[in-house]
């Protein structure tokens, strides 16, 4: 399988990102990043349980532009569509 996003490139998520218990030191259900946030892809894995499903390490802008841990998501939380994002994004 090929990847659509590639290590280093911007993405936005395109829904809330809930912490799933996986991240260390944040809470769980904690939002780790907010629809249209955007992050930077650091690492691109795939499933055990089905090598056709991509899952991207994603670190996200925080506060003063700040990136957080790297939370994996997968494609049909991302886009590169940056208009799209700014709609998602909260007023």
């Amino acid at each position: 399988m090929i990847p659509r996003y590639n290590m280093g490139e911007i993405v936005f998520c395109t829904e809330d990102i809930i912490n799933d218990g996986f991240i260390p030191d944040v809470a769980p259900d904690a939002l780790l990043a907010a629809a249209g946030t955007r992050g930077v892809v650091v690492r691109i894995g795939f499933t055990e349980a089905n090598e056709d499903v991509a899952i991207y390490l994603v670190r996200f802008e925080g506060e003063n532009q700040v990136l957080g841990p790297p939370v994996g998501c997968l494609v049909e939380e991302l886009t590169q569509d940056e208009e799209a994002a700014k709609r998602l994004a909260a007023p």
